[in-house]
């Protein structure tokens, strides 16, 4: 069974030690391990989590993170999906025009769509993982509501019509705070919360269309024992005040910006993870390109910041060589001498 881990003490303890383990997105490459395709692995609980428990067999993570499959929720709402074999699901469409569309948008059950097959994949999970914490992904609330009204049209709609922005994101949060619930239920030690729209944004629009609806699902589910780790791919060095305002326990950056530029903006007691490409080295590098941009970042990063933590810059594509994957995990090990 799952069990209780003080997560801000696990933060604490990660930041101390001298030697730490990487903690990447890595979940879809379970698929090539397990010989299935990606819409099957998208449709069946039981695949997930022997998927997730396959993955923490096989590498020396700190944790383990489930699917970041940011169709889902949008789903859930009512949006139609494109489904692949090989490739991650994307919202197709949009469900939002106008500020009658937004009072019209009925703020779904958790469990609607996938997300209750999710929820079970969850469940399942943190009974088989007993040696590391379990993260939940979800979507944040931007990125949830640019795929309801269309990502361009909502960074237009910031400007021209903030109500019915302001109206989608309300209702976006109110479904994330109860989903992001049942997921603790499960017995999962926190979630990983996907912004990357936010990233986009000016520093005064992310204070007013972002940060103020993550922070309510993070106080509304964030305590001693579940994290919330913030994920952002974009430029988020401009923005990291408003970002750190979220008040997440832990915070995830991607490859747009370089980890040392954002690292000492960071408070010292916060971990910071990131942010080896996705595409450049796990999908589309070599074991050889990998390796070295893992050692650079870490040479550059680890020793001058504690609170630094290697990681994937996003999630990792479902068809990367294990061997660029296990490449990684060997720079990590070399570095640390684990």
């Amino acid at each position: 069974m799952a069990r209780n881990i003080n997560m801000k003490q696990w933060f604490a303890d990660m930041i101390a030690s001298p030697t730490k383990k990487s903690l990447p997105v890595l979940s879809f490459p379970s698929v090539t391990l397990m010989g299935i395709a990606v819409d099957e692995l998208i449709n069946s609980s039981d695949a997930q989590a022997k998927g997730m428990k396959a993955i923490c067999d096989k590498c020396d993570t700190a944790a383990s993170v489930s699917l970041m499959d940011l169709s889902l929720e949008a789903e859930a709402f009512g949006s139609e999906i494109r489904v692949s074999s090989v490739e991650v699901p994307t919202v197709i469409g949009r469900l939002i025009e106008t500020q009658e569309d937004a009072e019209a948008l009925a703020v779904p059950a958790v469990g609607a769509g996938r997300t209750g097959l999710y929820i079970d994949a969850m469940t399942k999970a943190c009974q088989l993982i007993n040696d590391r914490p379990v993260f939940a992904g979800v979507i944040g609330p931007f990125s949830l509501s640019g795929r309801l009204i269309d990502m361009t049209e909502i960074m237009i709609g910031c400007y021209t019509d903030p109500d019915m922005v302001h109206l989608t994101l309300d209702k976006a949060t109110q479904f994330l705070v109860e989903y992001c619930k049942a997921y603790k239920q499960t017995g999962a030690h926190g979630i990983v919360m996907a912004e990357p729209a936010a990233g986009l944004l000016s520093p005064d629009l992310i204070a007013e269309f972002s940060t103020p609806y993550v922070k309510r699902i993070v106080d509304a589910v964030q305590d001693d024992n579940f994290a919330v780790v913030y994920h952002n791919c974009g430029n988020t060095v401009p923005l990291i005040g408003s970002i750190l305002d979220t008040g997440a326990m832990a915070y995830h950056f991607g490859n747009a910006i370089n980890m040392a530029d954002i690292l000492p903006l960071m408070p010292a007691d916060t971990v910071a993870m990131g942010n080896i490409s996705p595409a450049d080295h796990f999908r589309n590098g070599t074991p050889e390109s990998t390796y070295a941009a893992t050692t650079e970042l870490l040479n550059a990063c680890a020793a001058k910041y504690p609170n630094f933590v290697i990681s994937s810059g996003c999630d990792i594509p479902p068809a990367s060589p294990w061997e660029n994957i296990d490449s990684f995990f060997k720079a990590v090990s070399d570095y640390y001498g684990n």
